[in-house]
């Protein structure tokens, strides 16, 4: 039951903070998995017994993360919202600190870890921000958490940029100083957890019963079974092949297609662009909400949906199709076969856009709808994204270009359609219920 009088002060403090640390610790971990698959190719080029894989990292990263977050709602029970992201974030701290000393067995050790971490770290989160949210104020507040953890990639990939300019290999001391980097800005956003109010102490949101393991558990199964959510599990599918594309494919896309006068100086701008979007998307359509919202959540869905497909089409007519899969001089579609620095960073940009617009308004709804099961709706969410994450990176190694973006225009038609369907039968259900108080 939510209190109408309850002061909001004290819960925008505690959105700032989250959002704060989530851009440190993943300032980290966005900027090391946009750069992973590069980095990683040129430690094979010096250490020739260094048998690890980017892709294949990233899919194990996402395949636990994706088991994993059955259980996350039972620890969530067990530790709260604030436990389960401080020691998330401890794991992604020790994934980084991993590339200060790159042996394969340690790459996939540490993904597993992180995988596990990031199944706590983001129901934690995510339960965390509806807590300290009510139906007035979830979309402002997830608007400005995106921003926020968006904003990541930039400092991270501007700081890869200049570290990277003019480099064909990235050599061991330039890896050295990045790493460490990296690894000491995860731990800074780890100690700004500490500071996070728990939730249901003064002026800090609301507290949230979730009962014992066993019930979070079973209520995550009862509530994966209802049809909101199996819908809605459609467009969660979408959100984590594109993840995937844009972090870790798009990037190494650009790196490898060798017309470009200095391709891997392009990864750092490539995951500027993208945030510029994300963080774009966050403001308009998160701190705006009240405004933006006003027609209901699918007209920004179907936004962020025409953001893709023209991006799709850009990015099929601008880059070879072999690319994903290592250094090319295969031409594209362009006049003279010259693949379009300003076309690959353009379609960087709206990648990030568009999936804002998906995520915020994801985040809104659940917020909304499943206001009283946040732990188990979003660990359901981040199940679904990080299990078709896992599976792109996994067939990233071996499929061209032009089947990854066939596989995301038939997803994201099939993405969008459902979660307007959900969207128009909430509003459906809204509309049915008798005049209610509003709070704030």
């Amino acid at each position: 039951m939510r209190t109408p009088s309850m002061p909001t002060d004290g819960r925008m403090v505690s959105v700032l903070i989250l959002g704060l640390s989530f851009m440190f610790v993943f300032t980290s971990f966005q900027t090391q998995g946009n750069m992973q698959q590069v980095v990683i190719e040129s430690i094979k080029a010096e250490n020739e017994d260094f048998r690890g894989s980017g892709y294949i990292s990233l899919a194990v990263i996402y395949a636990v993360f994706a088991t994993t977050n059955w259980l996350a709602p039972s620890v969530l029970s067990f530790i709260g919202p604030k436990g389960c992201m401080i020691v998330g974030g401890v794991t992604y701290g020790i994934f980084i600190a991993g590339f200060l000393w790159p042996q394969t067995w340690l790459l996939y050790l540490t993904s597993v870890l992180v995988g596990a971490g990031a199944a706590l770290i983001w129901t934690g989160q995510g339960n965390y921000l509806t807590l300290m949210s009510d139906e007035s104020t979830i979309s402002r507040n997830s608007g400005i958490f995106w921003a926020m953890l968006q904003s990541s990639l930039l400092f991270g990939n501007l700081f890869v940029y200049y570290q990277f300019q003019g480099q064909d290999i990235i050599g061991y001391h330039t890896r050295l100083v990045v790493f460490s980097v990296l690894t000491v800005v995860a731990v800074i956003g780890v100690l700004i957890m500490l500071f996070l109010p728990k939730p249901g102490s003064s002026n800090s949101g609301r507290t949230d019963n979730l009962g014992g393991p066993y019930q979070a558990l079973k209520s995550s199964f009862a509530l994966f079974k209802t049809r909101d959510m199996l819908l809605l599990s459609v467009t969660f599918f979408y959100t984590g092949i594109e993840l995937s594309f844009f972090s870790g494919v798009y990037s190494a896309t650009i790196s490898f297609t060798n017309r470009f006068p200095d391709s891997k100086k392009l990864v750092g701008l490539s995951g500027i662009c993208i945030g510029c979007g994300e963080i774009l998307g966050g403001a308009v359509f998160g701190i705006f909400g009240k405004k933006t919202n006003k027609f209901g959540r699918d007209p920004i869905v179907l936004l962020g949906y025409l953001i893709h497909i023209i991006c799709f089409y850009l990015i099929f007519i601008n880059l070879p199709s072999t690319a994903p899969l290592g250094d090319t001089l295969d031409p594209s579609y362009l006049p003279q076969g010259q693949p379009s620095e300003v076309i690959a960073l353009f379609c960087s940009f709206l990648l990030g856009l568009g999936d804002a617009c998906y995520n915020t308004q994801i985040y809104s709804i659940l917020g909304s709808i499943y206001a009283d099961q946040s732990g188990p709706a979003f660990a359901l969410f981040k199940f679904t994204q990080s299990f078709s994450a896992a599976a792109c990176f996994f067939y990233s190694s071996v499929l061209e270009l032009n089947w990854h973006l066939l596989i995301m225009v038939i997803f994201s038609t099939l993405g969008t359609l459902t979660f307007c369907s959900v969207e128009w039968r909430s509003a459906s259900r809204e509309k049915a219920k008798p005049d209610t108080v509003a709070y704030d």
